[in-house]
């Protein structure tokens, strides 16, 4: 049989399948070693290898030793390319149930999963969509013909052809927050789809658009049930993040509250100012919340968040028990906790905020490369 013949394509959405399922996969990524540092594909039951492209070209002989017997082999580089030639070289040595990456890394960081997390008590359901390779979630309510989708990310055209399968029209795209790690797709959704767009105000000081004020006493409703969406004041990782209770069932809590951590509070270079704010958002006004309220997160950071299907949320009162950054008693504990256990800033996030103000327009490439990494946008402990 041919090389072509025997070289498989794994697509992202295969890829995401078999590491929800938590299924065995050995990966040998031949990006440098500065990006494979930075960002990687992670799982329960992934083994991965990185031996950079340069190093292979001369075959992969030596690198046969590194690499298990038996095992389902996945070659990944940025693009594609790369690793369908190492992929090949891998099957010339003898090696079997050899795949590459369809789309490389590119594909990986772009693709969105959709789950649905439950059922509304007023009717009508609420779904996630997990963009597992860079952390980031996004939710579409969906009641009585109509759809709310909140925190959207910039691959609109997916969340157009859900509310369409769904047989729902998009009439709310709402932001929780000023985004700095990824590029919004609220504004392009609205227009595509004819919606409102809702955004905190004093985190548009600085836009170039037209937008609805998102602000507490401002319900906004979803389908002929009237599921109700709640705007909830919760500043702290920006000046205006606003987190959403639906249905009185749910707590999007944007990026101030994560399954394992807790938002962090510097994006916009005023840590000092904004710490005060993060702490009285925890443990005061999130306290003052329904306890049986389920926590749904614009992000997670480690695989260990995501639950039963890729599910990614927790019970608000189960947070308040096993979470690090909502017990720490201290309040100058808390500020050092804040300060010092920051990680590196997301890539290029000051473009990603200016871009999401409309300031700048770049193209879909220079989105595409504006994004590239984790979304770094929690504090870790």
């Amino acid at each position: 049989m041919s090389i072509a013949a025997e070289l498989k394509a794994m697509t992202a959405r295969e890829l995401t399948q078999l590491v929800l399922a938590k299924e065995e996969l050995f990966i040998l990524d031949v990006r440098n070693e500065s990006d494979f540092n930075d960002w990687k594909i992670e799982g329960e039951r992934v083994e991965i290898l990185n031996i950079p492209y340069f190093d292979l070209l001369d075959g992969v002989e030596a690198a046969l030793d590194s690499i298990p017997q038996g095992k389902k082999m996945l070659v990944v580089c940025a693009k594609e390319g790369s690793s369908k030639f190492v992929a090949e070289q891998m099957i010339e040595a003898g090696r079997s149930d050899v795949f590459y990456l369809e789309g490389g890394m590119k594909a990986w960081s772009e693709h969105l999963e959709p789950v649905k997390i439950g059922d509304l008590k007023n009717g009508g359901s609420l779904y996630q969509f997990v963009r597992i390779g860079k952390g980031c979630l996004s939710y579409m309510i969906v009641s009585g013909g109509e759809a709310a989708v909140v925190d959207t990310l910039r691959m609109t055209d997916e969340f157009m052809d859900f509310a369409e399968e769904k047989g729902a029209l998009i009439k709310h795209t709402i932001d929780t927050h000023l985004h700095a790690d990824h590029i919004s797709g609220g504004r392009k959704l609205a227009e595509q789809a004819g919606a409102s767009y809702w955004l905190p105000p004093k985190d548009a000081e600085e836009v170039m658009f037209t937008y609805d004020k998102l602000e507490e006493g401002r319900t906004i409703t979803v389908g002929h049930t009237t599921i109700q969406i709640e705007p909830v004041y919760s500043p702290g990782h920006t000046i205006g993040s606003t987190s959403l209770i639906i249905d009185n069932q749910y707590l999007l809590s944007g990026d101030i509250l994560f399954v394992e951590s807790i938002g962090r509070p510097d994006l916009a270079g005023k840590t000092e100012d904004w710490v005060g704010d993060l702490r009285e958002t925890l443990y005061s006004r999130y306290k003052e919340l329904s306890q049986d309220l389920i926590v749904l997160p614009a992000h997670f950071g480690k695989m260990s968040e995501l639950g039963e299907g890729g599910k990614v949320s927790a019970r608000l009162s189960d947070l308040y028990r096993d979470n690090p950054g909502l017990n720490i008693g201290n309040e100058d504990l808390f500020r050092a906790a804040v300060t010092d256990n920051l990680p590196p800033q997301p890539n290029a996030y000051q473009e990603i905020r200016q871009t999401n103000m409309g300031k700048i327009t770049p193209n879909e490439e220079e989105q595409r490369g504006m994004e590239i990494g984790p979304n770094r946008c929690a504090v870790h402990h």
